[in-house]
């Protein structure tokens, strides 16, 4: 079978062709890609190359394809799993294998690793290693799109679960943020902080306070019309927006919020600046817990921390990158449920032949998540501007999309699938 594919041979050398796939083997699962978004992840890989820590030595020669937030559907499955997996069925992908018998050992992963695997792409061929680690997900949500969507949220719901808290006296840690307590979110309402908004809002752990800041009052706008404090109240969560670029909107500010103004339980950053990161201590209150949520680029980045706490009232903090396979079915399981809706992270939506231009430039393109149909072509598209396009698709989606409260959603996937033309 042949199939197009974005596929990597160097450092920045990314290459849309088609190519014939091997006919499968009893071990493996031939699948059809519908959606693929793309991480930052991606970005590094291809600007790496052979130095990144996934990708084999010998790319030159053997390509991979790359993306690793993929949803599809499963065409045809080898007899080894004929019994477990049918054709026809959705599935996502828990990328994060742990499989010293992958291409490159334990780091291997699809997206990096692979020659024959990867999201941009129409159709793969999934090797044994995803099945025997569990990370071939199924899914039966509304939307390829949330599958797709439910590796960045298992990274949310990762941190979650890796935030911990202590009793005196005590040497056992009690895993996850406290239930019935305060949190913060400082610079909340990015892509993937909307993200935390939503899970704190509606999963079973839940505070009774939650806190979110930004210093952009249109963002903040924006994350209060989708996340509405009324909605937060009927899940039985105080939500409250705060702009810190205010007047008088600081750590007193913020430390007065909280029961007694006795300071936060769990307190998340969502952006990698020394300023939020030292506000973030300052705010935490006794056995408060610092989830320092967002990756830096810069290996030096460093800030303050008031160790005088950490000593005296068991201030700590954690960091997590990515979450394992109960944290992605978790996700899917919200997602299958109503209860999370990860649209909120997609600003731009395109095709197979955008993912180059897209992956090389990601840092300089804004917004959130960039959303990949890879069996279309239609170069990568703002939300916010596809009425402005001289495209009738492209206005249609932009009527669907406005119903939406200006949110990616099924209905408009639905309509891009039927009616984009075909790549």
């Amino acid at each position: 079978m042949k199939t197009k594919a974005v596929r990597l041979y160097g450092e920045k050398d990314l290459r849309l062709e088609e190519f014939e796939l091997p006919t499968i083997k009893e071990s493996e699962i031939l699948a059809k890609i519908v959606s693929d978004s793309i991480c930052m992840s991606s970005y590094k890989a291809s600007s790496q190359g052979t130095k990144h820590k996934r990708i084999p030595d010998d790319i030159a020669d053997n390509p991979i394809i790359i993306g690793h937030e993929f949803c599809g559907e499963i065409v045809e499955v080898g007899a080894k799993w004929a019994d477990q997996f049918k054709a026809g069925a959705k599935f996502s992908i828990q990328p994060a294998l742990v499989d010293e018998n992958g291409p490159v050992g334990i780091l291997s992963a699809p997206g990096y690793s692979y020659q024959y695997i990867g999201g941009d792409a129409q159709y793969i061929i999934i090797p044994e290693e995803v099945m025997t680690n569990n990370c071939l997900l199924p899914f039966e949500g509304e939307a390829f799109y949330l599958g797709s969507l439910a590796e960045p949220m298992s990274c949310i719901v990762g941190g979650y679960h890796a935030n911990y808290h202590t009793t005196p006296g005590s040497y056992v840690h009690e895993m996850g943020i406290k239930e019935g307590g305060a949190t913060a979110i400082l610079a909340g309402v990015g892509p993937m902080g909307l993200g935390a908004i939503d899970y704190a809002i509606h999963c079973d752990r839940k505070p009774a306070l939650l806190v979110v800041t930004d210093i952009d009052t249109a963002r903040l706008e924006r994350a209060a019309s989708i996340f509405t404090v009324e909605e937060a109240g009927k899940n039985g969560v105080e939500l409250i927006y705060v702009n810190t670029a205010e007047e008088g909107k600081g750590v007193d500010y913020l430390k007065a919020l909280t029961p007694k103004g006795a300071g936060f339980d769990d307190v998340f950053v969502f952006a990698p600046v020394r300023p939020v990161v030292e506000q973030a201590d300052k705010i935490l209150g006794f056995d408060g817990c610092l989830n320092f949520f967002a990756g830096p680029t810069n290996p030096e980045f460093s800030a303050e921390f008031n160790f005088y706490n950490v000593h005296y009232a068991a201030t700590h903090v954690v960091g997590t990158s990515g979450g394992n396979t109960d944290d992605m079915l978790e996700s899917l399981k919200m997602m299958e449920e109503g209860r999370l809706n990860p649209s909120t992270m997609i600003t731009h939506v395109g095709g197979l032949d955008a993912v180059i231009e897209t992956t090389l430039n990601l840092p300089n393109i804004p917004g959130g998540k960039k959303l990949i149909y890879t069996g279309i072509s239609m170069p990568l598209t703002a939300l916010a501007e596809l009425a402005d396009q001289d495209c009738p698709l492209c206005k249609e989606l932009a009527n669907i999309v406005e119903k939406h409260n200006g949110l990616w959603n099924p209905a408009a996937e639905k309509y891009l699938l039927e009616n984009a033309p075909v790549i």
